[in-house]
């Protein structure tokens, strides 16, 4: 009897920490009353190896400090799985975090040009065959030397923003397509624990903060997560635009909306972050998650790219950019009912065309490519 309470005990906790792993439906995390910085044109770093999938850089936030960069970085991923990026969004007044996750299909992410294959709808930068990753040269820095599993397909981008969040004033207007929706409702894994010990020690990097570096961070990305060495990291080639410092602390930008239960979800989930390294209180951009249903179909504004399954030629694997002509920015707070700060990331002034590529650290890539990350 006793054996048959243990199994069964043992069982529950399977089942429990698996729950917590996974989860239905989007994540929202906090919810601020400024807009976040516009992104920052950088180069994405050479591939380390197989089984790297690029995830992109974005605008974290941080309750004494505001917002900070959290660099792209090269992660490995679980097998079969694809990540949609994390964005800011904004709604009800605030801007709100809609985190990122791993799963089958890359679903809804705001729109955001994010480059480097996340053009604002899915992923063109590389795909699963038979249990190995293969990446598309004509948008990911990969060298053959190191990595065989390659095919090239032309990706057109029409959308050149560097805008960072969905919706509002100035925002991509965007929303979920059907089939992005139907995605949305997979079960989803939560950041890697790597992911998360990324973007704190990127929120315990002063040379992130968006207060400091005015939009340009000094590590705009990195080859692995958490490696913020000199030799492994991108600095930021130029800001997407002009930097508007709020006009409210973080603090008073902070906004305590009570968490909303939206019905079928597994979420109610924290990310899989180990210690949190003795900042318990402090609220974070992958942390502190509720459910969120992704909004109604609207119809897409920007399509982000056209496919052409055409084979390119063989293009070779210099730093990549994630954006070459950003278009005029604004991120001010969006208008009514809050207290938000005066226009902010106003427009964005168009970023120097890139001449020679940041620092690079591993074997040299072989032949010139595209100025944009796809």
């Amino acid at each position: 009897m006793n054996r048959s309470i243990i199994r069964w005990v043992m069982l529950g906790a399977v089942i429990l920490s698996f729950s917590v792993a996974s989860f239905g439906q989007i994540a929202v995390g906090i919810s601020v009353r400024v807009g976040p910085p516009p992104l920052p044109v950088y180069a994405q770093p050479i591939c380390p190896g197989p089984g790297y999938i690029w995830t992109p850089g974005y605008w974290g936030w941080d309750d004494d400090d505001g917002y900070y960069w959290v660099p792209g970085t090269w992660v490995v991923a679980p097998i079969g799985l694809l990540w949609t990026p994390g964005y800011w969004g904004w709604g009800g007044g605030f801007y709100a975090w809609h985190a990122g996750y791993w799963g089958p299909h890359v679903g809804f992410y705001g729109g955001i040009n994010y480059g480097f294959g996340y053009g604002g709808v899915g992923f063109v930068g590389g795909e699963w065959r038979r249990g190995a990753f293969y990446y598309n040269r004509s948008v990911t820095n990969v060298s053959v030397t190191n990595v065989t599993n390659v095919y090239n397909r032309t990706v057109v981008v029409n959308n050149r923003s560097t805008t960072s969040f969905n919706g509002g004033t100035g925002g991509v207007q965007a929303r979920p397509t059907h089939q992005e929706e139907q995605w949305g409702r997979e079960r989803h894994t939560a950041p890697l624990n790597v992911q998360s010990q990324h973007e704190r020690a990127a929120a315990g990097n002063r040379e992130n903060l968006a207060s400091q570096n005015h939009g340009r961070p000094a590590i705009a990305a990195t080859s692995r997560p958490g490696d913020f060495s000199r030799h492994a990291v991108v600095p930021a080639r130029a800001a997407g635009g002009e930097y508007h410092a709020p006009a409210i602390s973080p603090k008073e930008a902070r906004v305590n909306a009570p968490a909303v239960n939206h019905g079928n979800s597994n979420a109610g989930h924290r990310t899989n972050t180990g210690n949190n390294n003795g900042n318990n209180n402090k609220a974070r951009s992958n942390e502190g998650f509720r459910p969120f249903t992704p909004p109604a179909k609207n119809g897409r504004s920007n399509e982000n790219y056209n496919r052409n399954q055409g084979s390119t030629n063989n293009h070779g694997n210099q730093n990549r950019y994630n954006d070459s002509r950003p278009p005029q920015q604004h991120h001010e707070a969006a208008p009514q009912h809050h207290e938000a700060a005066p226009p902010r990331q106003a427009p964005r002034s168009a970023p120097q065309q890139h001449s020679s590529p940041p620092p690079q650290h591993h074997a040299p890539p072989p032949a010139p490519h595209h100025g944009k990350g796809f």
